[in-house]
Order: C-alpha cells, then structure tokens, then sequence
C-alpha cells in the first residue's frame, strides 16, 4: 500500500496548526485592543509581528502542498480527537490528532512566533 511522503507531513501538519495559531493571535489582538491596558501599542506590535510571520509561514505551505499535489481536509471531531484526512495524488490518509496535542502545538508555535517577533524587534531598536 502506498503512503504518504514522509518527508511532507511537516508542511501537512503546518496546514493544520498554522491556520489555528491565527485564530488565537486575531483573538488575543482583539482582548487587548478591548481591554484595560495602559500601553497597548507595544502588545499589538508585538502580536501583529507574530501574525506577519505566521502569514508568511502559511503562505509558504499552501504553495508547498500545492506544488506536490497534498491536500488537507478536517474530518470528524469529538471532545478528545480530531480526525484529518491528508490527501496525495489518488492516496488519502487518515490521521487522528488529541484536541489536547492540537493546543500544546499551537500555544509551542505561538511562544516560538512572539520570540521571533520580539527578537527581531529587539534588533531593530538601539537602547
């Protein structure tokens, strides 16, 4: 039986985890934009920095899965797993993924993309 690609599940995985970290940036953009916050520049900054890197990185994905033939479609989902079907050429493969795995990911992705943000940032001023 043929399988997927070994080497393209980072880039279907990205498809899946990129798009959530979006959602939780836009989010987070809004509770600051709404809240309490004496100096809410610096924050919008930094979240914006992190959305345009993100952006880029899901750009870069779509155009991968795109050039190799990979699709990735969300399947059925319940309180603990969410299934993804990965699509390549005539093969699709099923995947299941923890909802608590899916959380973990993105908030990793989200600490790695705000430190990027925040030290390309930090370059850019000269305190």
């Amino acid at each position: 039986m043929a399988h997927i690609p070994i080497e393209t599940v980072p880039y279907l995985e990205a498809a899946i985890y990129l798009p959530m970290l979006l959602i939780v940036l836009e989010k987070d953009h809004a509770q600051i934009e709404n809240g309490q916050f004496k100096l809410k520049r610096p924050y919008i900054y930094l979240i914006d920095e992190a959305r345009r890197y993100a952006e880029d990185d899901l750009k870069k994905t779509k155009d991968y899965l795109k050039n190799h033939q990979l699709r990735v479609v969300q399947g059925n989902r319940d309180e603990l797993f969410t299934e993804y079907h990965f699509h390549y050429m005539k093969i699709m493969e099923v995947r299941r993924y923890s909802n608590i795995r899916l959380r973990n990911q993105v908030e990793d992705l989200l600490k790695l993309y705000l430190n990027k943000a925040s030290t390309i940032t930090q370059k850019g001023n000269s305190f």
